[in-house]
């Protein structure tokens, strides 16, 4: 039951990334407008002082847009392969299990370093983007996926034989 519980998890950490990738894609432009909203720091008024820089060239905004849809879409796919390799091992010994369980802790991981490091690091601390109205909810977000991808990883670590 353990083993079809961490299979469960995994597979909602792989859905759970290529949603957030394919709607990025779906509504390309309004991520677009949202990074280089967050990275032009308008609105800052709470620390209206930084040490870090705007970005307001478009195309560095398109690359940034870019490296998180497919940092999203690498996470999905690997929790995805994890997801496949724990149903195929479910059955087999506790050495094959937690072979099978590696690209889910590495999907589950990459999902921390998203939205651990792209959105509440360089978003949240670089960028400030706590002191806007439209990157306060999405920095809040990111810590609710912290929260779940970490958890899973950390589940998926646990021997369960």
């Amino acid at each position: 039951m353990i083993r079809l519980l961490k299979t469960a998890l995994t597979a909602c950490v792989a859905l759970m990334c290529l949603f957030h990738a394919i709607q990025n894609v779906v509504n390309l432009q309004a991520a677009y407008s949202f990074v280089a909203l967050m990275t032009s720091m308008d609105d800052h008024v709470a620390y209206p002082e930084t040490f870090g820089f705007a970005i307001t060239t478009p195309w560095v905004n398109w690359l940034i847009l870019w490296v998180i849809i497919l940092t999203e879409l690498t996470a999905g796919l690997i929790a995805g392969k994890g997801t496949f390799d724990m149903w195929q091992a479910k059955a087999k010994n506790a050495v094959d299990f937690k072979a099978a369980k590696q690209m889910g802790i590495l999907g589950s991981g990459l999902g921390v370093f998203i939205w651990f490091g792209y959105f509440t690091v360089i978003g949240g601390a670089f960028f400030q983007m706590w002191q806007t109205e439209a990157g306060n909810g999405p920095l809040r977000d990111a810590s609710q996926y912290v929260m779940m991808c970490g958890l899973v990883m950390l589940y998926l670590s646990i021997d369960e034989d």
